[in-house]
């Protein structure tokens, strides 16, 4: 009994070996028999890499022009626009009460008729001396008199006219006009009000040009350069394409960071001191990258997968810098040219054989 009893086990310890690799035998066939999987590919290229630096800053108009009046004294009369108010260059913005002026107008009118009439005379009667010199019929001194008495009245003549025009263009002046065009920032003037020399009574937003001041890092400002596009996002959320304009010559002793000058488009939207968010999108230096979505991460790091020649993919191990626009800078990786794959890469194996999908490189 003994004997068939140690057959029996010795042939169940024999099936036991002998199931799994009939199994694997079964797999390898069934395996052999799918078709390759078809997946799509991109090829590694070396592009300018474009910037992802954000930055944050507040809207400043490019240029402010103060508006003050030049006359002193004088109340005003009306005031013609409000805040925030577009404005053509010479549109009337305020007018100055013209009431003491137009006497003091008056008054040196008539001032300089009689200076005028008294310059005739004078001339006249310097005409008639005129060659009676040493003649005997007057003393030297009487005709001196007479000729020094007309150019006395002719420079009096032209200091009434001189007073006359100072009033008249203080006349002018009493309109208060825009030198620029552009928008009303702020007014200060109000009816009523006494005028004061050099006081500002409105402020404009030359061309209503307002820029983003955005604070950038002194690390980065390198990576910027003038006429790099900018992204720049309100507030509000609004979004607006701007322009790098200028970089700042100063790094801020106290927060090391760069003013950065963002040009913007004339919008109704900007209003001056307002916050903003600017993204830098210029292109960089030359690298190297892949769709990010090629890359997988496991136990052993980032890596891609490569399809070689004979269609067969291999793992390789890749660093990444940089990423921007759904694109990852590989600063260590395989070379330009290689295919990698995008999509279904986590049920492929090292070796295994693939189809590319037509036109999925690119």
């Amino acid at each position: 009994m003994a004997q068939p009893l140690f057959r029996r086990s010795a042939s169940l310890i024999l099936l036991a070996a002998l199931l799994p690799l009939l199994a694997a035998c079964d797999r390898g066939e069934e395996r052999a028999a799918l078709p390759d999987p078809l997946v799509s590919v991109a090829t590694v290229r070396t592009i300018g890499m474009t910037g992802d630096l954000s930055a944050s800053g507040r809207l400043i108009p490019r240029e402010e022009v103060a508006v003050a009046s030049e006359l002193a004294g004088y109340r005003i009369a009306r005031v013609l626009v409000e805040e925030d108010a577009v404005v053509r260059q010479g549109e009337l913005l305020a007018e100055l009460d013209d009431t003491l002026l137009r006497s003091q107008i008056t008054q040196a009118r008539a001032t300089l008729a009689q200076q005028q009439v008294a310059a005739e005379r004078s001339r006249e009667e310097a005409r008639r001396v005129a060659g009676l010199d040493n003649q005997g019929v007057l003393s030297q001194e009487a005709i001196m008199q007479r000729r020094l008495a007309a150019r006395s009245a002719v420079a009096s003549v032209e200091v009434a006219e001189a007073q006359l025009n100072d009033l008249l263009i203080r006349d002018r002046r009493l309109a208060i006009r825009a030198p620029r065009a552009g928008r009303v920032l702020e007014r200060a003037a109000r009816p009523g009000d006494t005028s004061s020399a050099g006081t500002m009574l409105f402020t404009i937003a030359r061309d209503d040009l307002i820029e983003l001041y955005a604070e950038v890092p002194e690390a980065s400002v390198g990576k910027i350069a003038v006429g790099d596009p900018v992204r720049v996002t309100l507030a509000s959320g609004e979004a607006l394409d701007g322009k790098v304009r200028l970089r700042g010559a100063r790094v801020d002793n106290r927060t090391g960071l760069v003013i950065v000058r963002v040009a913007l488009p004339v919008n109704r939207a900007l209003r001056a001191g307002g916050f903003a968010k600017a993204a830098f999108k210029g292109t960089g230096a030359p690298a190297r990258v892949v769709p990010e979505r090629a890359i997988k991460f496991d136990a052993d790091g980032a890596s891609v997968l490569v399809v070689g020649a004979d269609q067969r993919v291999r793992r390789v191990g890749v660093r990444t810098g940089r990423r921007a626009g759904g694109m990852a800078e590989l600063l260590a990786g395989p070379p330009d040219g290689a295919r990698v794959v995008l999509g279904g890469s986590a049920f492929l194996l090292e070796g295994d054989k693939v189809r590319v999908a037509p036109g999925a490189a690119r």
